[in-house]
């Protein structure tokens, strides 16, 4: 039987970073995602952005996602305290430097120019504030620090983009975001085994030749075991839609076998062009429900889907 899921069974969420204070400069995504990632994990954030354009709605903030899609930039900054400032301001700065002097951790996404004229450079900020760690996220590190870039260029350079059409994700972005969260969590022990703050750099660039490791192994070229050329691990066509198949493992891909028809347990039989045959065949006459079904009957992972 079952055992049923109640509120004191489920385990509360570690708060990793409770009474760890957060300050933002950082626009766009991959800074407010690792700020909402570390919000989750129990820190306190605080974002300075910079003033809505002159031309932007009323209402805008002076962070672009707020322009480009509002409801992201609500969802990212769920529980943060954000204030308009301008930092290159005589006022901006004291402020500025009035939540530095709180702060455990600055998070910021400006090229190293920037981070000079507006005072940021860590030489500085490591004599003024001996304890705060700096996260700094740019495009590319090194002698590309200073070039312009965004999530697309980035996926691009590392052969992540195929043909004319844009990826379905902001992979670089999100795998940025996550390396900065990784940033912050070395920061603060850091902090806590050496009673000082330290500076780690993220780079979009690193993130997108992260994600593409495998297709650089070649774990996903064409005829490989994840790129097609294993029968249990594809993309079909079905009666009413497509289904995504991850039959991978010798029990999984025997489970698909089986189902489809095909009696064998020699797991290099998957790679036969008659066994890709086979199972193409038997999947096309079944429905997207008989396919959910089967796959809780027989223990296949795979998801079905509609043709949109």
């Amino acid at each position: 039987m079952a055992t049923k899921t109640t509120a004191s069974t489920v385990p509360k969420p570690l708060l990793t970073l409770k009474g760890v204070r957060i300050l933002s400069l950082a626009l766009n995504l991959p800074g407010p995602a690792a700020m909402m990632r570390c919000h989750q994990m129990g820190a306190t954030c605080v974002k300075l952005e910079p003033p809505p354009h002159p031309s932007a709605p009323k209402g805008t903030s002076g962070d672009p996602m707020g322009l480009y899609n509002r409801a992201a930039y609500d969802t990212l900054h769920t529980g943060m305290r954000i204030a308009s400032l301008d930092l290159k301001s005589e006022k901006g700065q004291k402020i500025l430097h009035r939540e530095l002097a709180k702060a455990d951790i600055l998070l910021t996404s400006f090229r190293p120019s920037a981070m000079q004229k507006l005072g940021l450079e860590w030489k500085t900020l490591h004599q003024l504030y001996p304890a705060l760690s700096l996260v700094a996220i740019f495009g590319a590190t090194g002698d590309r620090a200073e070039e312009p870039g965004h999530d697309l260029t980035y996926l691009a350079e590392n052969n992540l983009v195929g043909g004319l059409d844009l990826p379905p994700t902001l992979y670089a972005d999100m795998g940025g975001s996550l390396m900065a969260c990784e940033a912050v969590l070395k920061a603060r022990l850091h902090q806590l085994q050496k009673g000082k703050g330290a500076r780690f750099d993220v780079a979009l660039s690193d993130a997108a030749a992260y994600l593409a490791l495998p297709r650089t192994w070649g774990l996903t070229k064409p005829g490989a075991a994840v790129g097609g050329g294993h029968a249990g691990y594809r993309v079909y066509p079905c009666k009413d839609g497509r289904v995504a198949v991850a039959a991978l493992e010798p029990h999984f891909a025997a489970a698909l076998a089986d189902a489809a028809g095909l009696k064998t347990s020699n797991i290099m039989a998957m790679f036969a062009a008659e066994t890709h045959a086979a199972i193409a065949g038997f999947l096309l006459t079944q429905t997207r429900k008989q396919l959910d079904q089967l796959a809780v009957q027989k223990d296949i992972p795979l998801h079905t889907l509609s043709n949109a």
